[in-house]
């Protein structure tokens, strides 16, 4: 038990990294109404340029600021095949994950590239920097959620949550739905790749592999959130703090399972049973639970 508990701090750095990355997933999943499967593509491809980047001497802020800019270019892509394609959604995120694949092995010219972090104050390194990513990476969440907030209160961003809520009657009023969609596709896929930037930092490496199963995880921190803090989660800013808490959540129960499971084969499909768990919550509270309390309430009344 005491090595499940010194894992701990390197538990909630991942999860506050995914968080980051389940933010980007919520803007188009919550806010848009659209399922975007770029994100598998664009997370990697966020740690695969910031691998390079790193190894070619960039500074550490130009190369994040760079990954999320590659990743505004990956919703771009993903926006554009789906609004003046015709393409569906799903569809659409598909194609450019599969583009993306190809893009990120010739960004990182190999499949798996180590990230130079000695003495990083963002790094799985004990005796460097596990224990100051947390606290640096929560107040990077905490400015990326106001500055979010803020932008989602203007105009703009009303423009773009009113196009996720009902498509019809934005265009009816006269705003242009495809270049929200846009606008939104790109700020999600940009935080995406950002979120992989941070964790190549964190784990010293990058492969691109490293985003499969990212919509998988940001979806189930979504649910996990606002599930356990339905109540609370009315304020769009603490919806996607709750979005946060969700990741850790994630991957607390993560931890446990590989902790106490001793067959390392039965890992991934004990994990998509904790996330199917994690997604049916939602189902089970509106239908079993509701139902069996109105049953009980008619029962009651009929006494």
């Amino acid at each position: 038990m005491a090595g499940f508990l010194n894992s701990l701090p390197s538990v909630i750095d991942q999860g506050l990294i995914w968080g980051i990355m389940a933010i980007g997933v919520f803007i188009t999943f919550k806010i848009l109404d659209f399922a975007d499967l770029t994100v598998d593509g664009s997370f990697a491809t966020g740690g695969c340029l910031f691998a390079v980047l790193t190894a070619a001497k960039v500074p550490v802020p130009l190369g994040f600021f760079i990954s999320f800019c590659a990743g505004s270019l990956a919703g771009l892509i993903t926006a554009l095949i789906h609004c003046y394609l015709g393409i569906p959604g799903i569809l659409a995120g598909i194609l450019t994950q599969l583009m993306l694949w190809s893009i990120n092995y010739k960004i990182l010219g190999q499949a798996t590239l180590p990230v130079k972090s000695r003495d990083a104050l963002i790094s799985m390194n004990a005796n460097s920097g596990v224990y100051t990513t947390i606290p640096i990476v929560i107040g990077i969440a905490v400015a990326l959620i106001l500055l979010l907030y803020w932008f989602f209160g203007t105009k703009y961003g009303s423009s773009i949550r009113a196009t996720g809520s009902n498509q019809d009657m934005a265009k009816a009023n006269g705003i242009n739905i495809h270049s929200r969609k846009i606008v939104a596709l790109m700020i999600s896929n940009g935080i995406v790749a950002f979120s992989g930037a941070i964790l190549a930092r964190f784990q010293g490496s990058a492969d691109i592999n490293m985003g499969r199963g990212a919509i998988v995880i940001g979806l189930a921190a979504i649910v996990i959130g606002t599930t356990l803090f339905a109540r609370l989660s009315k304020n769009f800013a603490l919806s996607m703090g709750f979005v946060t808490i969700g990741a850790i959540i994630y991957f607390f129960v993560f931890q446990l399972i590989v902790y106490f499971t001793n067959e390392p084969e039965l890992l991934k499909m004990l994990s998509a049973i904790v996330v199917a768990i994690f997604l049916a919550i939602p189902y089970i509270k509106n239908v079993y639970i509701k139902n069996a309390r109105a049953k009980h309430q008619r029962a009651k009344e009929a006494k």
